[in-house]
C-alpha cells in the first residue's frame, strides 16, 4: 500500500502564510508565492532544514515519507550529474 502525504505537510497559501513566506520566497525556485497556491514542507539542498516550497517543485518520497525538492530528489536517485 502506497504511503500518502499527511495534511500537515501541505497547505494552501492564505494571506497570513503569504506574508510569512514571501520575505524569502520559495527556497526551490526563488519565486514568490501567490494566494491560493499549494505549498509543501520539503527538504532540499538548502541550509536550515525543511521549508515551504511550491508543490510543483517537490516530489513525494514514499521511502522517507516526506516531500523532497525535485532537483535534490533526482540527484539522490542518480538522474542528474
Amino acid at each position: 500500500m502506497a504511503v500518502k502525504p499527511s495534511s500537515k505537510q501541505k497547505i494552501m497559501i492564505d494571506l497570513q502564510k503569504l506574508n510569512e513566506l514571501n520575505a524569502d520566497g520559495c527556497a526551490a525556485c526563488g519565486n514568490k508565492f501567490t494566494l491560493g497556491e499549494t505549498a509543501v514542507v520539503a527538504c532540499g539542498a538548502w541550509e536550515g532544514g525543511a521549508k515551504f516550497i511550491h508543490e510543483k517543485e517537490a516530489v513525494w518520497d514514499a521511502e522517507s515519507r516526506s516531500f523532497v525538492e525535485r532537483r535534490c530528489f533526482e540527484t539522490r536517485r542518480g538522474k542528474i550529474g
